[in-house]
């Protein structure tokens, strides 16, 4: 079929993006990182998720104003550019391919760490390998896995989710880790806790709502998308933040002492043992692995098609990354390319590769959050009371939020998301001729947008 003549017809309810963002989200990935926020929060957790739970409702309250003003595919980057200004919106676009780039390997990195847990005779780089090679290969050929399948996974999920709240509550009653259903340290701690822990532990579970945004990519084939789009955004990130809190609200209360875990990579795991035995921890893994291999694979695919997008619009060298495969239509150099990447997380930890991944998500959800402001409240001029409230107070807190989460990434992340950001603004001075000239603009449309689909399904 002639990729030019492509065009998609509306017809997702809300409840279905609803569902496609859910699954994106991929709830159980709050069992994978669980550990590491423990200790990096100092045991304050639930308070952890609430906070970024707010930051990310004032963010996503964001994105579902600027999907009505303009109601394309391209998310923070289209937003950036079109509310602010070009230049700034090719740096957020660049911000945004370091979380291309690093949530791969995040992913691969968390189901490897849980797979070494269960058979600890495997290395770990053996797991990463299998990973890599695996998901490669697929997106390579193009191999096309049916919506309902991703549904069927995402239900999965949730069976293992309530499974886990259900078990944890007969254990929690028979006198297990705090022995009660209701316990003052998950918020108050135990006397070590601070603000900046909390905020550096939020800093990290921030990492969990990552794909809320990604539902902004289906608006053309939403019925009544400046409607559907913004329910949509705000219902994906409440729905997801209850069931953060509510997991990690319970793992907190059956395994109270955060500083002692077999592996803090894989402390969901040792919980699961905890409360429901080996059957059950055998049935936790199998959800959390195939959350892990289904992001991976479409993480994977979205980097390759961010990198052919910016290869075709002379972003990037175009023979190189905007180019194709013959054989299976998929842009293969990209893709290995990605999988070549990742090979890092032989050397990182959870904390490094989340902390990095959230560095980009940071900086583009505050320039969303400020492109509600410049659009409406500056460009648009709308000042009713009604408006102060929407397009100054929400968007200028939510950009507060999130640059406080942002200066709380360790130090790690926030160097190399610094240099990668050096790295952007010289190159945007290459490309534009000390901006001389307005800088390539990435065509999210019909063409691109439904090969993403494609692989992503």
């Amino acid at each position: 079929m002639d990729s030019e003549h492509l065009s998609f017809k509306p017809t997702l309810k809300l409840y279905q993006v609803v569902l496609f963002g859910l699954a994106y989200m991929a709830p159980m990935i709050v069992f994978g990182i669980f550990g590491v926020i423990a200790q990096t929060a100092q045991g304050l957790v639930v308070p952890a998720y609430l906070v970024s739970l707010v930051a990310m409702l004032f963010t996503a309250f964001s994105y579902g104003q600027m999907v009505k003003a303009f109601p394309t595919a391209g998310s923070a980057y289209t937003y950036v550019r079109k509310s602010i200004s070009s230049h700034l919106g090719f740096l957020v676009g660049w911000a945004i391919l370091l979380d291309y780039i690093f949530i791969p390997m995040a992913i691969w990195l968390i189901g490897a760490s849980y797979l070494t847990a269960m058979f600890p005779a495997v290395p770990t780089w053996v797991w990463i390998l299998i990973f890599i090679g695996i998901t490669s290969i697929i997106n390579i050929i193009g191999i096309q896995v049916a919506t309902n399948i991703n549904f069927l996974m995402m239900a999965f999920q949730f069976l293992v989710i309530a499974l886990f709240v259900i078990l944890s509550i007969r254990s929690l009653l028979g006198g297990t880790g705090a022995g009660a259903l209701w316990s003052v340290k998950l918020f108050a701690g135990d006397g070590n806790g601070s603000l900046s822990a909390v905020l550096a532990g939020a800093s990290i579970a921030c990492y969990s709502y990552l794909g809320f945004d990604a539902i902004t990519t289906l608006t053309e084939e939403t019925i009544r998308p400046e409607k559907t789009m913004p329910r949509a955004i705000l219902l994906t990130t409440l729905i997801g933040g209850i069931i953060f809190i509510a997991a990690s609200y319970f793992s907190q209360l059956v395994h109270p002492d955060y500083l002692h875990f077999s592996d803090v990579s894989s402390a969901g795991l040792d919980i699961a043992k905890e409360i429901g035995g080996n059957l059950f921890s055998a049935l936790f893994l199998a959800g959390l692995i195939i959350a892990q291999f289904a992001s991976g694979l479409s993480a994977q695919a979205s980097a390759s098609r961010l990198m052919y997008a910016m290869g075709r619009d002379g972003v990037f060298p175009k023979k190189v990354f905007g180019t194709l495969s013959r054989k299976f239509g998929t842009p293969m150099f990209n893709i290995i390319l990605i999988g070549i990447l990742s090979l890092l997380a032989l050397t990182m930890t959870v904390a490094t590769s989340t902390s990095f991944i959230n560095f980009g998500a940071f900086s583009a959800f505050t320039f969303v959050n400020i492109s509600v402001f410049s659009h409406y409240f500056v460009k648009k001029r709308e000042r009713g009371a009604k408006a102060f409230w929407k397009f100054l107070v929400c968007p200028l807190a939510g950009a507060c939020c999130t640059l406080l989460l942002l200066i709380h990434l360790d130090r790690a992340a926030l160097t190399l998301g610094l240099s990668w950001l050096a790295v952007g603004f010289v190159y945007l001075l290459v490309l534009t001729k000390m901006f001389k000239k307005e800088p390539p603009e990435l065509r999210f449309d019909a063409e691109t947008d439904s090969y993403s689909h494609d692989l992503a399904n």
